[in-house]
């Protein structure tokens, strides 16, 4: 960190002037405002202690139209520049760099691209690249990077017919196959018709064709600028070396800016509340949304009480609007949410499988309700639950992601509209404070009145779905296009394509691949110490224990052993984890569990999972109940686990019927748009009995059993509850039990001193769980999508294959190089990879894919490609440093805890970590090369799954089952 002298305000360092400088107790540490005098780029500095260091700079790119011109410019200017003359400098880092964060991201009106690592010298590799690739990309020079990443014409091999390809809209066509988009998009462009985010920034597929070179070469040229720059440093890092690098490198350079980047306007109130939004999907994803305007992004106060506001009024089925709304019997599920990261933040209200004309009901109900709400006040404890939760989760900072890149996205949600509010929105602990005295002022009742009741900026759309639309039918305008072409057209769009191959297929030249900079072995740290775990065993049950400094929050997972139930019981494990905690219990109704649990726990969660010992195979399913609450709440984790766990009453049916069809709900919308995870579960069930559990209690097999609960819920309500009531009284038993805690010495003795036995009778039941052999299915279902979600692998240990950490310097060889060009770049998917498990299963997928055969046939070219798998000592070197970063990223404590317990039932070696990075330490191209033969003989078992477009699996000449998952 620099020293203290060095940042004060009014201070002059290495090109900038540091504008403020506060304490920020949200991140531990400080904030500081700073200006790059000769380019007017603007830097905040985040001073903590975090190794995990970040950087990102963001651009403001509001759109003009839906062309997706800004996503475009995002993958692109990542496909060479200036400095970096390879073809994907992206992938060469996530090849070669310790980044622990990689990415890059369009939103409604700026496009960021943040990195992070743990090495500092790390970092400043990762900005040297970022920074020459959004200031000085190839797309000036190589027209064929537009074709590539936007779109371009191709003609079918064997029908000659016209048709478009490019990965930006093969993403889009898969992005707007989801119901949810599409009605988001209506529903925003009917608050903001006359703003930037009237636009689909990530481009319609029906518009992006209408995008040209020249057009996308201006809006790099007056939006990639530095004095419309806003960049974010985070974490422990020599600042002044950092500060230095930029300045000497980027930002001083002279810029000769051309033209003006696109305005950013504020919208005046619209009252539009009849939009109809036809879409070509199945009839039960119809749905409507009311979306209100809250003001502006400056009111921080406002913006946060109005998110708090959204989750007392939604947040889950007891929520008073969600209920009313429910209730009524409008639609099957209901979401709501504050939209702040936007000039005019706005409160959204979207439901899905709406019963036809509802509309008026819908809001007639939602203003009704509120009106009640304001006039008879609202529940204080919903409020301080909700305003708990909040406040817990922003401080357990467990974004899923590295720190510093989710601080950066928050940060720009009021930096990008006012140089005066770079740190507004980190900020929370005041407003939390402020918001709890005006509570008790009729606060939220007076702004539900002035965001619903009295609000003349707000829109309702209805998403209306239709069988076909002929009028906009892509085979049509490519036919029409196609019949205007000459033969001289027709041959100058087979040879652009074969011009583009050609370039996609050429290699990087040795001098190229020399630009990039690289790590050595050893720049490469010490593996990170893992915090120390022990079996407890004079606890009144077996207690995993993970001692790991946790900001003063405990976590408990206990798990339950199912193999007291039969194979056929499985799915009715997974309803209770549905329905637990959504419930009445003997003591408490739902309602007042939900805000018990939001005002004392950060968090409450039932599910299952299951495990596989390393030593002879035994497959370990287990039910899980998992609570994080502050240490001083421990003793709510407690009695609210025990509560629901003893005393929930399976009673309710309408309750239970809800929470069922949202469950039907969101499994089907995954399945459409991130096909990918069911296809490489179901894929996996063909071969290995621990994935065919998994399937029963999750993915297909479980969809059509709850399909099948609801088609007779009405006649079989009694039997079904019975069952499930039968599997809780298996499952809640002494025998098997085990406790996981992580917190401190002294919490983990609470807990057990209040926990005790749990009130766990003994198991009454044996264990009769026996796993059927599974069986190939090769199977194609048919989703409501316009790409494909491809997925080929088997059990490399049925094969006698072993695993060992070469394996995962394979997989990234494999991933990000042969599926990268080949399925991504040549083949137009969204993306591709391969992975090696632990456990023995090996695995091609691909993502948003406008192909199912061709994808295939790649994934099956692989094993010969790492058969002459050939790189020089550099690019070797950076697989082995890539992976091992891989390995020792770091974690969130309760993340460790989870990857500890895993360890334990999955009966792994001790020590099996710094082994298996040994092995990847010692990997040589030999080693690689010798893989090739093991890899082929996977492939050969040809054992295969798809989700996706009709037309593409029909069109397959491959044998598939094909099935009509929704049908």
């Amino acid at each position: 960190m620099a020293p203290e002298n060095d940042l004060a305000t009014g201070t002059s360092l290495q090109g900038f002037t540091v504008e403020s400088a506060e304490e920020l107790e949200e991140i531990d540490g400080k904030a500081f405002v700073l200006l790059h005098e000769k380019s007017g780029a603007k830097l905040l500095y985040l001073q903590n202690d975090d190794e995990n260091k970040a950087f990102s700079i963001a651009f403001k790119t509001p759109p003009a139209d839906s062309t997706g011109v800004f996503h475009i410019l995002e993958h692109s200017v990542l496909c060479g520049s200036r400095k970096f003359p390879v073809k994907e400098p992206f992938v060469n880092l996530i090849k070669s760099s310790m980044q622990t964060f990689l990415n890059a991201m369009t939103f409604s009106d700026k496009t960021m691209y943040p990195v992070a690592s743990t090495n500092e010298q790390d970092l400043l590799n990762l900005m040297d690249v970022y920074l020459d690739a959004v200031l000085h990309p190839a797309i000036y020079e190589k027209r064929a990077i537009f074709e590539q990443e936007g779109w371009h014409y191709e003609l079918d091999e064997t029908s000659e017919a016209l048709k478009y390809n490019g990965v930006v809209y093969n993403e889009m066509k898969g992005a707007l196959s989801d119901p949810d988009s599409v009605l988001y998009n209506a529903l925003s462009a009917a608050l903001f018709p006359d703003t930037a985010y009237a636009f689909e920034s990530g481009g319609d597929p029906a518009v992006i064709p209408e995008l040209t070179y020249e057009a996308f070469l201006d809006e790099h040229a007056r939006h990639y600028r530095l004095d419309n720059s806003y960049i974010v440093l985070y974490g422990d890092m020599d600042v002044r070396r950092v500060l230095a690098f930029l300045d000497e490198n980027y930002l001083s350079e002279e810029q000769k800016p051309v033209g003006n980047p696109n305005p950013l306007t504020l919208q005046a109130p619209v009252s539009n509340l009849d939009v109809v939004k036809k879409m070509e999907t199945a009839p039960e994803n119809a749905a409507m949304g009311l979306g209100y305007v809250v003001g502006t992004s400056a009111d921080r106060l406002r913006v946060i009480a109005t998110d708090i506001l959204a989750d007392v009024l939604l947040g889950s089925n007891e929520a008073p609007l969600k209920k009313a709304l429910l209730k009524a019997n409008i639609a099957d599920d209901i979401d709501g949410y504050l939209i702040d990261a936007q000039l005019q933040p706005a409160f959204y209200i979207l439901t899905k499988g709406v019963k036809p004309g509802t509309a008026e009901l819908f809001r007639e109900t939602v203003e009704n309700t509120c009106r009640n709400l304001v006039e008879g006040g609202f529940d204080r404890e919903r409020i301080e639950a909700s305003l708990a939760r909040a406040e817990f989760m922003l401080r357990e900072r467990d974004f899923g992601t590295a720190d510093g890149v989710v601080l950066a996205m928050s940060a720009m949600s009021g930096w990008l509209y006012d140089d005066s509010m770079a740190t507004d929105y980190l900020r929370f602990e005041d407003a939390f404070a402020e918001l709890r005295r005006r509570m008790e002022q009729g606060y939220f009742e007076d702004l539900l009145r002035e965001i619903v009741l009295r609000n003349d900026h707000r829109a309702l759309a209805v998403l209306e779905p239709v069988e076909s639309l002929d009028e906009t039918c892509e085979e049509a305008r490519l036919a029409a296009i196609r019949a205007d072409m000459s033969d001289d057209d027709l041959e100058a769009v087979k040879n652009e394509v074969a011009e583009l191959r050609r370039l996609q297929e050429k290699p990087d030249s040795p001098a190229a691949l020399a630009t990039l900079p690289l790590l050595t072995l050893d720049d490469i740290a010490d593996p990170p110490v893992e915090p120390a775990w022990e079996l407890i065993e004079s606890t009144p049950y077996p207690c995993l224990y993970h001692e790991a400094p946790t900001r003063g929050i405990d976590y408990v997972y206990t798990y339950f052993d199912m193999g007291r139930l039969a194979f056929e019981d499985l799915p009715y494990a997974t309803l209770a984890a549905m329905l637990l905690g959504k419930l009445d219990t003997r003591e408490h109704t739902a309602e007042e569990l939900d805000k018990l649990t939001q005002t004392h726990l950060g968090s409450l969660r039932f599910f299952v999972d299951v495990y596989t010992s390393e030593k002879d195979g035994s497959i370990a399913p287990k039910f899980v109940i998992a609570t994080s609450s502050l240490s001083e709440n421990i003793e709510h984790a407690v009695a609210l686990s025990r509560e629901i766990r003893c005393e929930t009453r399976f009673n309710d049916k309408d309750k239970i019927r809800d929470v069922l069809t949202q469950t039907r709900i969101r499994m089907e919308q995954a399945f459409a748009t991130a096909g990918n995870s069911a296809a490489l579960l179901r894929c996996a069930s063909y071969v290995s009995k621990s994935a065919l559990v998994r399937e029963r209690l999750s993915n297909v097999d479980f969809y059509r059993f709850l399909k099948g609960v609801l088609a007779h819920f009405d006649t079989d309500f009694e039997a079904t509850v019975e069952r499930i009531e039968d599997v809780a009284a298996r499952l809640f038993a002494a025998d098997g039990t085990i406790v996981s805690f992580t917190g401190a010495p002294e919490d983990r003795d609470r807990f057990w001193e209040l926990a005790g036995t749990m009130d766990l009778p003994e198991a009454n039941a044996p264990r009769v769980l026996a796993v059927p052999e599974p069986k190939v299915g090769n199977e194609a279902f048919v989703v409501p999508a316009d790409v494909c979600f491809a997925a080929k692998g088997y059990d490399a240990k049925l094969l006698g294959i072993g695993f060992e950490g070469s394996w995962q310097v394979a997989a990234k060889a494999i991933s990000y190089d042969y599926l990268w060009n080949e399925v991504r770049v040549k083949g137009g998917a969204y993306g591709a990879g391969f992975r090696a498990l632990r456990s023995g299963t090996m695995q091609f997928y691909s993502y948003r894919d406008p192909n199912l055969d061709e994808t295939i046939a790649r994934f099956d070219g692989a094993a010969a490609w790492l058969s002459a798998f050939d790189p020089d000592e550099a690019e070797m070197r950076g697989y082995i440093i890539s992976s091992i970063a891989g390995m020792d990223a770091p974690a969130k404590p309760r993340d460790i805890a989870r990857r500890q317990d895993g360890d334990f039932f999955c009966e792994r070696p001790l020590g099996y970590r710094e082994k298996t990075r040994e092995q990847l330490l010692e990997t040589t191209p030999e080693s690689l090369r010798a893989k090739g033969g093991e890899l082929a003989r996977v492939s050969a078992e040809d054992v295969r799954c798809a989700f996706g477009n009709r037309s593409i699996i029909e069109s397959s000449v491959a044998e598939y089952a094909i099935v009509d998952l929704l049908g």
